[in-house]
């Protein structure tokens, strides 16, 4: 049974604190005016030199320890920001209310909301160092980046002349034991129809519609486990409903974060009033679908419908036909593993957010990719679809993956070292997720590079936890690292 235990007994008591004085502090994506202030507050009680750049990042400095002078300069790096993701059974608002926290066996979670660990974990792991006492280390850096989870802000803001260090220690990974020297890069496509609304029918009836109950998740670390994209579902059962039953659609709302594989959906549609049983008759049988199609990889997931007000406007029929067509035909999911790795996700898209208003309908998604070429081509694929269906088509925010190097010193030295410390070796990995480092990288070629953290399951959904044991090991090692960092 879970039990809400004070999160602040378990060890490594410094690191917990801190992710629990996280947790007390709203932090979600675009509203960080809060953790930021907490953050600056800490490292001035601390007397630390601390500022904060004009895109949000903080950068806290701290002077090597008697007799680490000569170690290289070592930059600890995570972002600020959570993915507000919640179960719609609970009355949560991530920009004004704490996290609630559970301990559930060897797992931290939250109260049916995301819990932050990502990256959360990384930034109270920072500030345990900052206000330690007792750690060895060279001089350091500790680097909390702005909004990484939308498009990663802070990263392409960073100037050149910001950081100082030599190393940077990315704590943004989410399984212990493994070390990661690359990552995927990505690109946010957006899509967009202007339209005029036509009036609603007098003699029809208004339903919405409403998928829900998915386990979503990180579009980058859980697309490959084959979950239900809630647009995706919902889009055939509304070409269904078009077809057969003179279906018209009014409005629709599907997701609500780019890098969240979307939980729920939903629609409100017009139909004539002798349609209503067929239209629920429609709704258990696609349930019933879904779930058989599902069983082995989702939640029962819950199709319903509901009478409401009827809009004073629809879609007009030919841009809601474009768009059903098009949302059917863009691809989702993996579209391809790495040859030589075949167990790695190469490249993927994920079908995000479809929203609605009384003019417009706006779709957005994030493709990824560890070779530009692929991202291109599957940026091409995705941009013919929409085009083809009469939409605007638009891509920012291109950022290219960061390439292994297995020569890094620090790689070297990490690796020998978790060896001897815990008797395994540590897995040297790529991940299909956009890290900060390639884009950091970029403005900071010479940094050597590596990340690495506690194991967290199913970030990015309200699934979300962190292995208590993990968070423990990570820390042990970190500070091992810390006390071993080569010399200039």
């Amino acid at each position: 049974m879970a039990t809400k235990n004070d999160i602040q007994e378990l060890s490594p008591k410094a690191l917990w604190k801190n992710f629990h004085k996280i947790c007390q502090t709203p932090h979600p994506s675009h509203h960080l005016e809060a953790i930021s202030k907490m953050i600056m507050d800490f490292a001035q009680q601390l007397n630390l030199e601390a500022v904060q750049d004009e895109v949000g990042n903080i950068l806290i400095r701290k002077p090597a320890t008697k007799g680490m002078e000569n170690r290289k300069t070592t930059i600890l790096q995570a972002h600020l920001d959570m993915v507000p993701q919640k179960d719609s059974s609970v009355n949560h608002n991530f920009e004004t209310d704490a996290i609630q926290t559970i301990i559930d066996g060897d797992w931290v979670k939250a109260d049916r909301t995301t819990l932050g660990a990502d990256n959360g974990i990384g930034v109270a792991a920072a500030m345990a160092v900052l206000e330690s006492k007792e750690i060895q280390h060279g001089t350091l850096e500790v680097l909390l980046t702005a909004d990484e989870e939308t498009n990663m802000v802070g990263a392409f803001g960073l100037k050149p002349e910001f950081l100082e260090g030599d190393i940077l220690l990315n704590l943004d990974s989410e399984s212990e034991g493994e070390l990661y020297v690359g990552c995927a890069g990505g690109i946010d496509a957006n899509i967009s129809w202007k339209f005029i609304g036509e009036p609603s029918f007098a003699d029809d009836i208004a339903l919405k519609v409403t998928l829900k109950n998915l386990k979503g998740g990180h579009s980058g670390l859980e697309i490959d486990l084959g979950r239900a994209n809630a647009n995706k579902l919902l889009f055939r059962f509304l070409k269904e409903a078009i077809i057969s039953y003179e279906a018209r659609l009014a409005q629709v709302e599907g997701g609500n974060m780019r890098n969240a594989i979307p939980r729920e959906a939903s629609a409100i549609i017009s139909i004539p009033t002798n349609e209503r049983s067929n239209i629920e008759k429609l709704i258990s049988e696609y349930e019933a679908l879904f779930n058989e199609e599902y069983k082995a990889i989702e939640n029962t997931i819950i199709l319903t419908v509901e009478e409401v007000e009827m809009p004073e406007t629809i879609i007009p029929e030919e841009v809601q036909d474009d768009l059903v067509n098009a949302i059917t035909a863009c691809p989702n999911g993996v579209f391809r593993f790495i040859p030589e790795i075949p167990e790695i996700v190469e490249t993927s898209n994920n079908l995000s957010i479809v929203t609605s208003t009384a003019d417009t309908i706006e779709v957005k998604c994030l493709l990824r990719s560890s070779v530009d070429s692929k991202k291109e081509e599957l940026a091409s694929m995705v941009e013919s679809v929409f085009t083809l269906a009469g939409a605007k088509v638009e891509f920012s925010g291109s950022y290219s993956g960061w390439n292994p190097n297995l020569k890094s010193a620090i790689l070297k030295e990490m690796s020998e070292l978790y060896l001897e410390k815990f008797g395994v070796a540590a897995k040297v990995q790529v991940i299909h997720a956009g890290l900060e480092c390639g884009v950091i990288g970029a403005t900071y070629p010479n940094l050597d590079m590596i990340s690495f953290g506690p194991t967290i399951c199913h970030p990015h959904s309200p699934d979300e936890k962190v292995n208590i044991p993990s968070v423990q090991k990570f820390w042990d090692f970190l500070v091992a690292t810390l006390e071993n960092i080569p010399t200039k």
